[in-house]
């Protein structure tokens, strides 16, 4: 009986349970825990964007993966979940932070684009006919010289932090992140935290391949996507990098963002 109770209330994004819940706002977030990781990391000198892109084929171009986006000159943001949904998401935030741009001559900051955002997002929340956005957004820029991370959810409720993770195995992730976050860090030891709690849910080790970053420096305020050599020069000094052999062993984690075999090419960059 109780089964079929929540049937009745699942289907309709408007209807709250008797206990006050949404379903399809629940199983959009079960949509971001199957996409592929994403970090970001506060530091004392900006941010640091980190996503798990690990490719399902050889046979898959590289840079058709992309979980890391700049929204602006100053903003990055990363994503797990739908990566469709993801890229709705993001050229939303393009378009209102050139908007800005456009009306008030200059950058927009990091909390309004967020929430604006996550304003857009809550309305599908409440729109019969809708279903929520299955992704969970970090974005982390520069706002009047200060670095800023804020984390958007399927609700359409913003949060800001000094670290976080989205996506498969958060609560690892997180965990690894509370115990080694340091407020006083660099953006080198901001690479290095986000780069280990990566590691730690790919058996300790990384691919330059299978890893994009970004930073955000509060000093030029320029996003600044790295390269794979750049990654592996990090990983390499970090002692995170994996034996060649390792390289093969990539993609159960992860089992789509968008589900589906169609979609195993958006899983992995699940934004």
């Amino acid at each position: 009986m109780q089964g079929q109770q929540q049937q009745a209330y699942d289907r309709g994004i408007t209807i709250f349970s008797p206990d006050g819940r949404l379903y399809q706002v629940e199983y959009a977030r079960e949509a971001v825990k199957r996409g592929t990781a994403s970090i970001g990391v506060r530091t004392a000198e900006g941010v640091v964007l980190a996503v798990d892109k690990r490719i399902r084929s050889p046979l898959m171009e590289r840079t058709s993966v992309e979980k890391i986006h700049k929204a602006d000159d100053h903003i990055g943001i990363a994503s797990a979940g739908h990566v469709a949904d993801a890229r709705k998401l993001i050229d939303f935030a393009r378009r209102d932070a050139q908007v800005n741009h456009l009306r008030y001559g200059e950058p927009i900051g990091v909390e309004t684009l967020t929430k604006d955002v996550t304003d857009h997002i809550q309305q599908y929340t409440q729109v019969g006919g809708a279903r929520p956005f299955g992704v969970a957004l970090i974005v982390g820029g520069i706002e009047d010289g200060e670095p800023r991370l804020f984390e958007t959810d399927p609700s359409g409720t913003p949060y800001e932090w000094k670290a976080l993770a989205v996506g498969a195995d958060r609560g690892d992730i997180q965990e690894y992140l509370e115990t080694n976050y340091d407020e006083e860090a660099d953006l080198e030891g901001g690479i290095e935290l986000a780069l280990s709690a990566l590691a730690t849910a790919n058996d300790g080790s990384l691919r330059p391949e299978g890893v994009g970053m970004a930073t955000v420096d509060a000093e030029s305020e320029q996003f600044v996507q790295l390269t794979d050599e750049e990654v592996g020069e990090y990983l390499e000094s970090f002692d995170l990098l994996a034996a060649e052999e390792d390289d093969t062993e990539t993609d159960d984690a992860d089992e789509d963002d968008d589900a589906g075999a169609d979609d195993s090419t958006d899983d992995d960059s699940e934004e």
